[in-house]
């Protein structure tokens, strides 16, 4: 009696508290959200990229080949998959807040023999079984919470990875081209070389310069040529990785362009900090596997009440099939039962506990990774704008150095230099202009960075958010003045 009682207790207390679901704690405070950026925006830039980014470059060709990843690539595919898994699990979950029906039917004969003959009877039947577990505690309805905010997790995190692998292929896409236009500038230089060697030739053979002058343009020319192998060999992997990002086989995949020169660089800005958290698809994934986290909190909570069953069943039960239905044949019966657990050795303790651990662990891994989508914004609003001084120094100097070169090798023809000036000369050209091809890659990457670190166009649906987005005090006018 004591026990029934306590159960009845029990059962009232879970009727006014564990049935209810509660919020997600919020795991932000405003000093976790700047105010602003600190680094500059380029000025006039849009705000936020657009969901087709990567058609500012202005290259068809990369345009085609990022539709080819979207279509194709073996990555996203999986995270599709992992979604369905995730639908099915929602679908799963839900079906405990339904009753489940079982029919069932059945026919068999029986016999025995006695006086040296057989004898024989027939029994035919058929049931429909039911059995509905009530959630008075809200334990399905959290496991099914948990499911709901999984599903969503997984969505988040098909975006994350659809925005990393158009990532991947534009940043893989620029570098094919730079590594090729390497291969030219390495080419040129060679030539270049090549024309100091047959006039260092001619003036050994007449007598005015020394052995020693060919020795050094020898080993200058077989220097340079040494370069190019390893360039080629770069570009083909970057190749076979374009390859692999849009599910072709490398072996018969090639890209049309050659250098960098008409892709044009485009400028977006950042916005406001606040409002980035809404756009990054892997902040979203973490609030939602936080949400989901909580259910299970609440689902370990309520597992602690006890399970109500109510259960019946229905059917017929005849010798004889014609007199299967007859209502004579009929039975049924219906009953409740309720299953408390009284000692389970720790077990339900330790799930909740489990429970509570692991939502500290993802209100720690949500904080984190907002904190680190800020530092994404920074670190490439400062890489842009850092690359884009460096690519204009580094121009002037191509252009300077390209002017010296160009002098030298005429005073050395005419006598008026020596070789060392030239070689002076042509070796600060070509460093030059290599340096260059790769400030210009590194300058599109860093784009390419900062719309991948403004979430590429995506933003979460109002519907989904759980988390709330708390206003810094600081004042928008601490920001620095764009680029």
């Amino acid at each position: 009696m004591k026990i029934f009682v306590r159960t009845a207790s029990v059962a009232a207390l879970g009727l006014a508290a564990a049935g209810c679901a509660t919020a997600p704690p919020q795991a932000l405070t405003p000093s976790d959200v700047p105010a602003v950026f600190t680094e500059p925006s380029p000025a006039g830039a849009p705000v936020w990229p657009t969901a087709e980014w990567w058609k500012g470059f202005g290259s068809d060709e990369m345009n085609g080949i990022v539709d080819s990843a979207q279509k194709d690539n073996l990555d996203l595919a999986q995270a599709a998959a992992r979604v369905m898994e995730a639908e099915a699990n929602q679908e799963i979950a839900g079906s405990s807040l339904f009753p489940s029906v079982d029919l069932s039917a059945g026919a068999s004969r029986t016999g025995s023999k006695a006086t040296g003959k057989w004898h024989g009877s027939n029994s035919f039947g058929a049931s429909l079984d039911a059995s509905y577990q009530l959630d008075f505690w809200g334990l399905e309805r959290d496991n099914l919470r948990a499911a709901t905010e999984n599903l969503k997790s997984a969505r988040f995190a098909q975006e994350t990875v659809a925005l990393t692998v158009l990532t991947d292929t534009a940043d893989t896409y620029f570098d094919v081209l730079a590594l090729r236009q390497r291969v030219s500038i390495a080419m040129a230089n060679i030539d270049a070389a090549d024309r100091i060697l047959k006039i260092t030739e001619a003036k050994v053979t007449n007598g005015v310069s020394s052995r020693l002058d060919l020795a050094q343009q020898q080993a200058q020319v077989a220097g340079q040529e040494a370069q190019v192998p390893a360039l080629n060999e770069q570009e083909r992997e970057a190749r076979y990785t374009l390859a692999v990002l849009i599910a072709h086989t490398p072996e018969d995949f090639d890209v049309r362009a050659d250098n960098l020169d008409a892709i044009v660089s485009p400028k977006v800005g950042a916005g406001m900090p606040s409002e980035l958290l809404r756009r990054r698809p892997d902040v979203a994934q973490a609030e939602a596997d936080l949400a989901a986290a909580h259910a299970d909190v609440d689902a370990a909570r309520a597992a602690f009440f006890p399970n109500i069953s109510l259960t019946a069943s229905g059917g017929v039960a005849s010798t004889a099939l014609s007199a299967l239905f007859h209502s004579t044949s009929l039975g049924y019966s219906i009953g409740a039962s309720l299953l408390q657990t009284i000692f389970d050795g720790g077990k339900l303790e330790g799930e909740s506990a489990y429970a509570r651990a692991r939502q500290e662990e993802l209100v720690a891994n949500y904080r984190e990774t907002v904190l680190n989508a800020f530092a994404d914004v920074e670190s490439a609003l400062g890489q842009v704008a850092s690359l884009s001084e460096q690519e204009k120094y580094k121009t002037e100097e191509v252009d300077a150095a390209a002017e010296a070169f160009r002098i030298s090798e005429i005073q050395y023809r005419e006598g008026v230099a020596d070789l060392l000036a030239v070689l002076q000369a042509q070796q600060t050209l070509f460093t030059a202009q290599d340096q260059l091809v790769q400030i210009k890659l590194a300058r599109l990457e860093a784009d390419i960075g900062l719309y991948r670190a403004l979430g590429g166009g995506w933003s979460e649906d109002i519907g989904d958010v759980t988390q709330a987005i708390p206003a810094n005090p600081a004042k928008p006018e601490d920001a620095k003045a764009p680029m």
